[in-house]
């Protein structure tokens, strides 16, 4: 295939490089997933694939498995002659990744090569800025630059006191505002889009994701599930899917998305703020829970940082450090944080019964 043609897919830079390494394979990318077939959009068009049992038997852990946005090298460009058979998954530029719960090896990637992903949040019962901060974490993280998409304007009486709050937590983060009363309510997202760009949405459920891509798409692509205004109703999207848009570029849906976890989070990204005060913290490592000489704790005491802001930051830190963990791999880390590991609390316990027996 010739790279040029593949280009509104996002077949460029980097993907082409690497692909060209692997001469005789066709180049492809992830539409959609079921069970294990892949659709797979390529020079023939559309087709059906599956993964080759030396790729399955290579496979150290599920996040090398293809993803919905992947790239991948196949053995032909269409399903003519039966399912087509992909070899290998090219590097990711980007990766949005949900890890189960102890298990070392269990991380699945939900969409991959995603560029721009549109955080959505209603300026209704939704509102949340705590959440925010957690999804622009995660976006931060994966490689795709995270968007604030506030939706359904139309219902809120303070958007310019909501704007200002989002704009307080996401420095320097494009903010987007949508409101379902506007016709053109995609209109302002589209300028993330053009040829050979991917983009995503995440968000709790009811907040309009499906009404904005069904707006970008021209078409009821998303079923909305008859979503109300108090932000309760159900995502019925069942499905990760890379939808081609008429105007170019491309989006995902993703649900499940917001089930995602901490286990690799930007937090410097997402908390520039704080970041930029611990670097006049009296102690380098200080946790900013009571240390002396903390210049996050002052800046709170002196209101130039708002004291959930920094409580939030706390939290996600931690949940950062223990997500995917089992209760025994949580326990040994808690002990080395209070204890210098498990040298230090034997240490402690000796210490103690020597205390004892001379008492």
């Amino acid at each position: 295939m010739n790279s040029n043609d593949f280009h509104r897919w996002g077949f460029t830079g980097g993907f082409a490089d690497e692909a060209a390494l692997y001469p005789g394979y066709h180049p492809g990318r992830v539409l959609s997933q079921f069970r294990n077939f892949y659709r797979v959009a390529g020079a023939g068009g559309e087709f059906t694939a599956e993964i080759s049992g030396r790729f399955r038997f290579d496979a150290a852990r599920s996040a090398d498995f293809p993803a919905v946005g992947d790239f991948v090298l196949t053995d032909r460009a269409d399903d003519s002659g039966g399912n087509a058979v992909i070899h290998r998954v090219l590097a990711r530029k980007s990766a949005f990744i949900r890890r189960t719960a102890g298990s070392a090896n269990g991380e699945q990637v939900v969409a991959a090569n995603i560029d721009t992903v549109f955080i959505c949040m209603s300026l209704n019962q939704n509102f949340n800025l705590r959440r925010l901060e957690r999804y622009f974490a995660i976006g931060w993280d994966s490689g795709a630059v995270p968007v604030a998409v506030l939706t359904k304007a139309d219902l809120c009486g303070e958007v310019a006191t909501r704007l200002a709050e989002v704009n307080a937590v996401c420095p320097g983060a494009d903010v987007v505002v949508t409101s379902a009363m506007d016709e053109d309510g995609g209109l302002a997202l589209r300028r993330y889009l053009a040829e050979g760009r991917t983009v995503a949405f995440i968000g709790s459920s009811g907040v309009g994701k499906s009404t904005l891509i069904n707006l970008l798409t021209g078409e009821i692509r998303q079923d909305t599930g008859g979503l109300s205004n108090d932000d309760r109703g159900r995502h019925t999207t069942t499905r990760r899917e890379l939808i081609p848009l008429p105007s170019g570029g491309m989006v995902i849906d993703t649900p499940g998305m917001r089930e995602l976890g901490l286990e690799s989070a930007d937090l410097s990204r997402t908390f520039a703020d704080i970041d930029a005060l611990a670097l006049r913290c009296r102690f380098h490592d200080c946790t900013h829970t009571g240390e002396p000489g903390c210049e996050v704790r002052r800046a709170v005491g002196e209101g130039a940082l708002a004291a959930d802001r920094l409580e939030s930051y706390l939290k996600l830190r931690k949940e950062a450090r223990y997500e995917g963990l089992n209760s025994r791999q949580i326990e040994a880390l808690k002990i080395d944080a209070m204890f210098g590991g498990i040298s230090g609390l034997k240490t402690l316990r000796r210490q103690a019964k020597e205390k004892n027996r001379r008492g």
